[in-house]
């Protein structure tokens, strides 16, 4: 792992007292190992070595972290740490280098009970001496949980599982068990049905084929052309909140005080905090956004985006909106 910078330590002196931990560990009771057989299945690969991977590195790059093997890379709590503080906005002071097990140990306890707090999970499959193990399974369970809770966007493979050996330790002896872990759910329907529901039951689809998008982008530009702003990207530029708030000012003509929202945000929470208080302001307004989060707006989903303004467009495009739904009724009517 590249982690922006080498740095050398002599810490070979814990190797008796990670060795004494690891012997605790085995004799409180019960250890889960996956099967050699699961380690080959292409969807578990696909999960751990493209999916997961490429969503930290993505997610870290700005930081100049490359993360190569999530089995080997977690265990001392530095790649947690930077995507927490990315994540979720929650800047922990701790050393930056943690080198001794005990040091890796106090940090990972306090990056997973930040994280612990927004992954409200009621049964966590994963605790600090899993992590910091390097076991696999806590720390797939893990990551698949801080993606489904920060970036639900990014598409996980469906349906997941392993086969775990469990050992449980008693004073009678050693009990072995097999079960079925699942790691993602089955989303119940293939890649194709997912694409015949998008194609004829999804309506933003249809929005996006009737040249809507390009409608509300020249609305929102005439609109924020009083203020100097243009936007050039829809996808994009709305994911911090601020021209979405300011949109809003302008349409409704009233002025949302500066020390409501992050002018200039510059954490996660900054911009939940702003899309939350947009939306919440379009709902005042009677303008409702059905299935719409503050996260998907954050994390640039453009169908969610399209949402939010379309529902601005709605009540104040007048001409420009009859003007779009007569074009696209025309070609529905050509393509009958």
């Amino acid at each position: 792992m590249n982690r922006g910078g080498a740095m050398e330590a002599d810490v070979f002196h814990n190797a008796k007292e990670d060795e004494h931990m690891d012997a605790q560990t085995f004799a409180a009771g019960k250890m889960k190992m996956i099967q050699p057989e699961s380690m080959k299945d292409p969807k578990l690969d696909k999960l751990k070595e493209q999916v997961l991977l490429d969503w930290i590195n993505k997610s870290l790059k700005a930081e100049h972290i490359v993360v190569q093997s999530v089995e080997e890379d977690l265990y001392d709590g530095l790649v947690l740490h930077h995507l927490l503080a990315r994540l979720a906005g929650v800047h922990l002071t701790l050393e930056e280098m943690a080198l001794t097990s005990s040091a890796q140990i106090h940090k990972l306890e306090a990056v997973l009970e930040e994280l612990d707090k927004r992954l409200d999970q009621q049964d966590t499959k994963w605790d600090v001496s899993l992590i910091h193990k390097k076991d696999l399974l806590a720390t797939l369970h893990l990551l698949v949980a801080m993606v489904t809770r920060f970036q639900p966007e990014v598409e996980l493979p469906s349906d997941v599982k392993v086969q775990v050996v469990v050992l449980e330790v008693s004073r009678t002896g050693i009990r072995s068990d097999v079960q079925t872990e699942v790691l993602t759910e089955d989303s119940g329907f293939n890649s194709q049905e997912v694409s015949n529901r998008r194609d004829n039951n999804d309506p933003m689809e249809q929005l996006l084929k009737m040249e809507v998008k390009q409608a509300v982008l020249d609305f929102v530009n005439k609109t924020m052309a009083s203020v100097g702003l243009q936007v050039l990207d829809l996808d994009k530029q709305f994911s911090d909140g601020v021209i979405l708030l300011l949109l809003i000012g302008q349409l409704e003509g009233f002025f949302i005080p500066l020390s409501d929202f992050s002018l200039t945000p510059h954490s996660h929470e900054d911009m939940l905090h702003n899309v939350s208080l947009a939306l919440n302001l379009l709902a005042d307004l009677g303008l409702q956004v059905s299935a719409v989060q503050a996260q998907d707006v954050v994390s640039q989903d453009v169908a969610a985006t399209l949402k939010v303004l379309y529902a601005l467009f709605s009540k104040h495009g007048g001409g420009c909106k009859q003007e779009v739904e007569g074009r696209a009724s025309c070609d529905h009517s050509c393509h009958s």
